[in-house]
C-alpha cells in the first residue's frame, strides 16, 4: 500500500500520523509538490437522472485521473456510455460520452505568496467543464477555490463559479447563466492489517440563478463508500438529484430522486 499512501500524502488526503496539515509550499522548487494518478472504473448505474418516463440503468466505462503540476491542480473524467452495446441498457443507441475537466491555477504557486487563513491552507483560480455527446450539454464555469480543512473530514476541495452556458439542450439561453457551488471529500476512516482501508468519498454540486432553465436551480449530491488498495477498489454510491440541470421534475421527465453506483477499480 506504500505507492498509493505517498500519492495520497501528496494530495494532501491523509497526512503522515505525526505530521499536522499544512499550507502549500511552493518555495524552491514548484514541482516538489507533484503528483499524478489515473484509474480505469467500471460502472453500473440504477435510476440515474435525468430520464423520461422508462429510467436510465447503464453500465459504462469511466476513465479518471488527477494530480498537480508546478501550478497546475486537475481532476476529469471520460465516460463511455452502454460498453456491451446492449439492447438492455437505457444509453443504447444514444450518445456514448460525457466528460469532466476541472482545472484550477495554484494562486500561492503564481505568486509565490502564502495565502493560507484559517481553515483554508490553499487559494485558486477554480474552472469547470462539463461536455454532454450529442445532447447539447456543454457547460463551461470559472471562479475561485480552496482546500480547506474541515472538522473528521480534512482536506475538501470547494470552488464558486460562475457558469457560462456553451450549448443548450434547446440552442436557447446560451451565455453567463448562473453560479455553482462546489465541493469534494475523500475520507479514508478505516484501515485493514493488511494496509487496505474503506473511504467516505463524495461531491456535491449546486447551481442557483439560472434563467434560462425551466428551473432556476439543480442539485446533485454523491455518497459513496469504498474499499481501496493499492491496485484495486470497489464501491457504491448513492446519489442524489433535484432538478438537475435546471429541469423542472415531472412524470414524464424525472430529474429529482436518487440513483444507486456500483463500480470496480483498476488503479495505475
Amino acid at each position: 500500500m506504500a505507492k498509493f499512501t505517498k500519492t495520497l500524502i501528496a494530495a494532501g488526503l491523509l497526512t503522515a500520523a505525526a505530521t499536522p496539515a499544512f499550507a502549500a509550499d511552493y518555495s524552491g522548487d514548484i514541482h516538489k509538490n507533484d503528483y499524478k494518478w489515473m484509474q480505469f472504473n467500471i460502472m453500473h448505474t440504477i435510476d440515474q437522472k435525468p430520464h423520461g418516463p422508462d429510467g436510465y440503468n447503464d453500465t459504462y466505462f469511466e476513465m479518471e485521473f488527477g494530480g498537480r503540476s508546478g501550478i497546475f491542480d486537475l481532476y476529469g473524467y471520460v465516460d463511455y456510455f452502454d460498453i456491451f452495446d446492449s439492447k438492455h441498457s437505457d444509453k443504447h443507441k444514444q450518445e456514448n460520452l460525457f466528460m469532466k475537466f476541472a482545472p484550477r491555477v495554484s494562486l500561492d504557486a503564481l505568486t509565490g505568496q502564502d495565502l493560507s487563513f484559517g481553515p483554508v491552507q490553499e487559494v485558486y483560480v477554480a474552472s469547470l467543464f462539463n461536455i454532454g455527446g450529442v445532447q447539447g450539454l456543454n457547460d463551461a464555469f470559472v471562479g475561485i477555490g480552496a482546500d480547506v480543512m474541515v472538522p473528521w473530514f480534512g482536506k475538501v476541495g470547494m470552488n464558486l463559479y460562475k457558469r457560462h452556458a456553451n450549448e443548450t439542450f434547446s440552442g436557447e439561453g446560451e451565455g453567463w447563466d448562473g453560479q455553482q457551488f462546489s465541493m469534494n471529500w475523500f475520507k479514508p476512516f478505516y484501515t485493514f492489517a493488511n494496509g487496505s482501508f474503506v473511504a467516505y468519498q463524495g461531491y456535491l454540486d449546486y447551481t442557483w440563478g439560472m434563467k434560462e432553465t425551466t428551473h432556476s436551480d439543480g442539485l446533485a449530491t454523491f455518497h459513496g463508500l469504498y474499499w481501496h488498495s493499492d491496485r484495486y477498489a470497489v464501491g457504491y454510491g448513492l446519489k442524489y438529484f433535484n432538478e438537475i440541470y435546471g429541469i423542472d421534475n415531472s412524470d414524464a421527465f424525472k430529474s429529482t430522486g436518487f440513483g444507486h453506483y456500483f463500480s470496480v477499480t483498476y488503479k495505475f
